[in-house]
């Protein structure tokens, strides 16, 4: 039977096991699962927040991370600035980036979600509004969402994976997981 283990990666943690190459390593995934023969099924930045599957299963794997199996991907993300209908729509319909446009994505506004504090917490300026969206993609290029907001003018200031699939983060604090398997 195959393991799939739903985890709540903290912002500053590498998606992977471990740190190679660098001077000061990193927190990893070690850190927090201690499951051996899992691995991640795609990936999450570093500067990125939320949902993370882990599974020992090469075919689930591929069918979680391979953008031809078009797996719904929910982000909630809090941009700079409040986009407006015509960014929105932007975003419904595909963005051009440098690697070629996006598929469609579903996109609306949202209240600000309930929340753990991130640590280091998101910069807070007095001048410049921001607000939240919920993100839908069925693709996972490289900063895709962080990608696809700047390009209709709104950066990402905070960016959390709140559902892959059926799977979501509903009751998994940061840095804890659960079993999924079965």
């Amino acid at each position: 039977m195959s393991r799939l283990i739903l985890f709540n990666k903290p912002f500053g943690v590498l998606p992977q096991f471990t740190d190679r190459g660098t001077v000061s390593p990193r927190p990893t995934l070690s850190a927090y699962v201690d499951v051996p023969g899992v691995y991640p099924a795609g990936r999450l930045d570093l500067d990125s927040e939320g949902l993370l599957l882990l599974t020992d299963d090469g075919r689930l794997q591929a069918r979680i991370a391979d953008p031809r199996f078009k797996m719904p991907k929910t982000y909630l993300v809090q941009v700079e600035g409040e986009p407006g209908e015509p960014a929105l729509e932007r975003l419904r319909t595909g963005v051009a980036l440098k690697d070629g446009p996006t598929r469609p994505a579903i996109v609306a506004r949202i209240d600000a979600p309930e929340l753990w504090p991130r640590d280091p917490p998101v910069r807070f300026r007095k001048t410049v509004a921001d607000c939240w969206i919920a993100l839908t993609i069925t693709e996972g290029r490289n900063r895709q969402v962080r990608r696809m907001t700047a390009a209709v003018g709104h950066p990402t200031l905070r960016l959390v994976r709140w559902r892959i699939g059926d799977w979501t983060l509903d009751g998994i604090a940061p840095g804890e997981w659960r079993d999924a398997s079965g």
